[in-house]
């Protein structure tokens, strides 16, 4: 059976499918002895396959659940040597090589995975599976009814139209000038919950992703982490047929 090359060194825990691609670009792959370039390559089982001259080892798949700490990069290093999520992880939990599957911003906190199984990882992210993120907002201002409506019917930004799936304002604080927001998108792109609300003109103070998928942080204090038992697991595989 042939697959992509990416793919396979995706499934072989070397890296998201997307930094894959990357190493094969930079001519850090070899097929067979020769170095391969072109992401269209396919292989099969038979062919010897080196990265950084170094042959794919298949590790066991590893799916972890954080409540991510504001404060930390969604990356496994970071250039200006902030701390990232792999830095909440333990030593022995970071040698498994596990990648964040999307992104909370550096002062986003909750839920958060990460894993070492490309085919996952794509699921979870590509857009057109529509996996359900929730997060809760805090926003600085007495949000309106007029505002939550535009947020449901959806905001032009740049590139894109974002629609919220839920919004349910939970407390406006007259008192703090404050109101708390429940947001669901199904959407995933950069800085989104910030821009929708920029857009209809609320700065948000604080940001928490509560749920992903059907999967909660109940039970995983901020800053802690839990390996997804087997049925979690299967679960979000069927959760995005």
């Amino acid at each position: 059976m042939l697959e992509r090359l990416q793919k396979v060194m995706a499934n072989h825990q070397v890296a998201s499918r997307r930094k894959c691609e990357e190493m094969i670009v930079a001519g850090r792959v070899k097929v067979n002895g020769i170095i391969v370039k072109e992401l269209g390559t396919k292989v099969s089982s038979k062919d010897g396959i080196l990265v950084d001259d170094q042959p794919l080892v298949k590790q066991p798949k590893v799916y972890i659940l954080m409540n991510k700490p504001s404060g930390t990069i969604s990356s496994v290093k970071d250039e200006k040597n902030r701390k990232t999520v792999m830095d909440v992880l333990s030593p022995q939990d970071q040698a498994a090589r596990v990648y964040p599957v999307g992104r909370l911003d550096y002062d986003t906190s909750g839920l958060l995975l990460l894993t070492n199984d490309g085919d996952l990882t794509l699921k979870m992210t590509h857009p057109k599976f529509h996996v359900d993120k929730t997060y809760m907002a805090v926003v600085e201002g007495i949000i309106s009814k007029q505002a939550v409506k535009t947020l449901k019917d959806g905001v032009k930004l740049p590139g894109y139209t974002a629609k919220a799936a839920f919004v349910k304002v939970h407390e406006r604080r007259s008192e703090s000038n404050e109101s708390l927001v429940e947001l669901v998108l199904t959407q995933g792109k950069n800085h989104q919950v910030k821009d929708m609300f920029a857009a209809v003109g609320y700065s948000v103070l604080k940001l928490t992703r509560t749920k992903f998928a059907f999967l909660t942080l109940d039970g995983v204090a901020r800053g802690g982490y839990r390996y997804l038992k087997i049925h979690e697991v299967k679960k979000l595989f069927g959760y995005t047929k």
